[in-house]
């Protein structure tokens, strides 16, 4: 196994705009669905190929349930393939899949690229720093 194996990472896309970067167990440990579940809140998620190289995993009741559309995840889809829907609820992006089928994590620079591109299209406000008077 490779540092980069050991060391990588999956990205949370809310749909309130924050995002969140997690560590992502090494392929073969049974954790992965678990941190799914976790992060997608639910009991069953689905898996959507955005490239070869990256996976978006969603609550698989999330449009059922009325949860919010997802902005960023459908932009980044959109991006890739010819969208054809809106997500909705917390996304969770990974990388594509080994030869094994198992679901690899995102090394530090497709993190930085993925924050990169989350920060120049979702509007978020950014605080400036304040001066003396508090203004």
């Amino acid at each position: 196994m490779t540092t980069e194996q050991k060391n990588s990472h999956a990205l949370i896309l809310r749909t309130n705009g924050e995002f969140e970067i997690i560590d992502w167990p090494a392929c073969g440990d049974r954790g992965h669905l678990e941190m799914l579940y976790r992060a997608t809140e639910s009991n069953a998620v689905d898996g959507i190929d955005i490239s070869p190289t990256l996976t978006m995993w969603l609550n698989n009741s999330a449009p059922n349930a009325d949860a919010p559309v997802n902005r960023a995840a459908t932009i980044l889809y959109a991006l890739h393939r010819e969208p054809h829907q809106h997500y909705h609820g917390t996304a969770v992006i990974t990388g594509g899949a080994d030869k094994n089928g198992e679901t690899l994590g995102l090394t530090k620079d497709e993190i930085a690229a993925l924050v990169e591109f989350h920060l120049t299209f979702i509007p978020l406000r950014i605080p400036g720093q304040r001066d003396r008077r508090g203004n």
